[in-house]
């Protein structure tokens, strides 16, 4: 099954000098294990590549059903030294609820997952 990220968690965005900084929360506690589990620094890397010039690194926050992302060389240099439209990095949030997660249909159904995606 397809879901929509932006159907079960929600995300928000800022800067961190060259970095941005991404936080993505699960909406509800018993979806946090497929965030975990889809959301590898890998997945999120090719997400966000040609935007991005350095690793991605990842962060578990389980007592808050969230995973925090450091998205290195994200901002040309940082919003004093950028010309970049969003040179904080505010959109990378909305960037990133945009992706596309495979389910398997089974645990979707059981965990109630709203359909979605393409």
């Amino acid at each position: 099954m397809k879901v929509r990220l932006v159907d079960i968690a929600h995300a928000r965005s800022g800067d961190k000098g060259d970095t941005a900084n991404v936080g993505v929360i699960a909406m509800r506690t018993a979806w946090y294990p497929i965030l975990e589990r889809e959301l590898t620094t890998e997945r999120v890397a090719t997400h966000f590549r040609g935007m991005i010039t350095g690793p991605v690194e990842r962060y578990a926050l389980p007592n808050l059903d969230a995973l925090n992302f450091l998205l290195h060389g994200a901002l040309g240099g940082g919003g004093t030294l950028s010309l970049k439209t969003d040179a904080q990095g505010k959109v990378f949030s909305t960037a990133l609820l945009r992706m596309v997660l495979d389910v398997p249909d089974e645990e979707g159904r059981t965990l109630g997952l709203p359909r979605g995606g393409q």
